[in-house]
């Protein structure tokens, strides 16, 4: 298992809800083994298996719940 954290820029989130949304999809995500997003930092902090799951499947679970989302790290 190739566990990694992977950060990510998120536009669009306007209260708490949205990141716990946005938690809660990525959660559904194979390979994700933990997730922290805020809506106050514009971030999303991802666990990621890399052999399950890309940052490029992160971002699209993200943008498929409404919002943006680039890798920053």
């Amino acid at each position: 298992m190739s566990t990694t954290t992977v950060t990510f820029r998120v536009t669009g989130m306007h209260c708490g809800s949205c990141s716990l949304l946005i938690d809660d999809v990525l959660e559904d995500l194979p390979g994700v083994h933990g997730t922290r997003t805020s809506m106050k930092a514009g971030r999303s902090v991802v666990e990621l298996d890399l052999a399950r799951s890309s940052a490029d499947d992160v971002i699209a679970a993200i943008a498929e719940a409404g919002y943006g989302a680039e890798r920053i790290g």
